[in-house]
């Protein structure tokens, strides 16, 4: 009951900032819903997807729906007291990402992945939502351009992997693989990191 409650609210931080960003590019409300939903269940459609699992997870679910879709909403009618929750959003942003991606690679294992396909998709059920809405939106996806977001993914998703190769007890793998997500985040977010990019570019 703890995991699927916090699976909840991880989906309900994703899609608020879907949905937060189809308000700020002047979505109407079904656009908003959309971006909510898309942020929010995505990447776990892709990784369902690239396992075989049919129909996806997310889909067959009806409390994963109404959650994405009822803080987009929520979000619609409150962005402007949404927006002052910032930091409150980061953190919660955080903790989404390690959950989803510990999940992801732990599914993605159960269901017969080598460790390296688990990780990447693993890292995918993440960071995909975030990519889609932002490509809906027409821009370059954050988590290629700003902050260490996909490589906290990618080394939660490692660790994961390597944890259980070594046949650890699961709670114990997706707890220190989540945590490290969750670390590396927030130092990157409190330090300003991003990852290098090439030199001597114009403009």
């Amino acid at each position: 009951m703890l995991l699927v409650v916090l699976e909840l609210i991880g989906i309900a931080v994703f899609a608020a900032s879907g949905a937060v960003a189809a308000v700020r590019a002047r979505l109407d409300v079904f656009g908003v819903i959309v971006l909510a939903l898309t942020t929010a269940l995505g990447g776990g459609i892709i990784r369902d997807v690239l396992l075989g699992v049919h129909p996806p997870t997310s889909l067959r679910n009806w409390p994963y729906l109404l959650v994405a879709g009822g803080t987009g909403l929520i979000v619609f009618w409150f962005h402007p007291q949404v927006a002052k929750l910032r930091r409150s959003v980061l953190l919660l942003d955080a903790v989404g990402l390690g959950l989803f991606v510990t999940s992801g690679t732990t599914t993605a294992l159960a269901l017969g992945a080598t460790p390296y396909a688990a990780c990447l998709i693993g890292m995918t059920t993440g960071i995909g939502g975030g990519a889609v809405r932002d490509l809906l939106l027409r821009e370059i996806p954050l988590v290629l351009r700003r902050e260490i977001y996909a490589v906290a993914a990618l080394a939660g998703a490692v660790v994961v992997a390597v944890g259980e190769w070594i046949e650890l007890p699961k709670d114990l793998v997706a707890l220190t693989g989540a945590s490290l997500i969750i670390t590396i985040r927030l130092i990157a977010l409190w330090r300003k990191w991003n990852a290098p990019v090439a030199r001597g570019l114009e403009g």
